[in-house]
C-alpha cells in the first residue's frame, strides 16, 4: 500500500484568525513604546520575518500563475520547503522526504556515502545502517553521521533522533592462495607400476 501524505495541520477559521490579527497590532503597538536596544531588536526581527514571509508568498504567487507544477515548485524551493516542514504543511510523506535526504547526503558525502542506507523510522527515530564502503579512508564515520544527522533532521523535523546501526558482518571470504590442491601420486595412476610392483 502506498504511504499517504501526512494530514495538513489545522488551520484557524476566520473569527480566530481576525483574533490573531488584533492581538498582532496590540503587540506591536506595545513594543513601539518600549525604548531601549531590547525593543530594537524585537522590532528589527519583526520586520526580517516579515520579508521572508513577503518573499515566500511572492514565489508562491509566482509558482501559481507560472504554469508549473505547484507542488513541485512548493517542495523543490528550499524557502518554502523549510516554511511548509516548520508548520507541519509539507505534502509529501516522511517517508519520501527521508529517501530523498538519504540521496542528498549520499551527493555530499561521494564514495564515502555508497553505504548509507535508511532502515526505517522506529518511534521517531529514523534508523540508518552505515556499511564499509569501497572509500575507507573519504571520511571518518563521525563525519558521515553528522552530514547523514542533518539532512535527515531538517528533511522531516517531527524526527525524535536519528539512530545508526553497524552493518550485519559477513564470514571473511578465504583467499584463493591458500587453497591447495592435492596432488595424485603419479604411482597411483592407471597403467604406472608403484614402487616395487607389477603395473595395474
Amino acid at each position: 500500500m502506498a504511504e499517504q501524505p501526512a494530514p495538513a495541520a489545522p488551520g484557524l477559521d476566520d473569527p480566530a484568525l481576525e483574533q490573531r490579527l488584533h492581538r498582532l497590532e496590540e503587540l506591536l503597538g506595545q513594543l513601539e513604546q518600549v525604548p531601549g536596544r531590547t525593543a530594537d531588536v524585537a522590532r528589527e526581527a519583526v520586520e526580517t520575518l516579515t520579508e521572508v514571509y513577503g518573499e515566500a508568498l511572492g514565489r508562491a504567487v509566482d509558482a501559481a500563475t507560472s504554469g508549473a507544477d505547484v507542488r513541485e515548485v512548493l517542495t523543490g524551493d528550499e524557502l518554502l520547503r523549510h516554511l511548509l516542514l516548520l508548520h507541519g504543511l509539507h505534502p509529501d510523506p516522511i517517508g519520501m522526504r527521508l529517501e530523498r535526504a538519504i540521496a542528498d547526503a549520499r551527493a555530499q558525502l561521494g564514495a564515502s556515502g555508497d553505504g548509507v542506507m535508511l532502515v526505517g523510522v522506529n518511534g521517531g527515530v529514523a534508523e540508518v545502517r552505515l556499511s564499509a564502503g569501497g572509500c575507507g579512508s573519504c571520511g571518518t564515520d563521525t563525519a558521515v553521521e553528522d552530514v547523514v544527522r542533518d539532512e535527515l533532521l531538517a528533511a522531516a523535523p517531527e524526527l525524535a533522533g536519528v539512530a545508526f546501526v553497524a552493518a550485519e558482518k559477513q564470514a571473511p571470504l578465504i583467499p584463493l592462495s591458500t587453497v591447495r590442491t592435492r596432488t595424485a601420486d603419479p604411482s597411483l595412476l592407471r597403467g604406472a607400476a608403484p614402487p616395487g610392483g607389477r603395473p595395474a
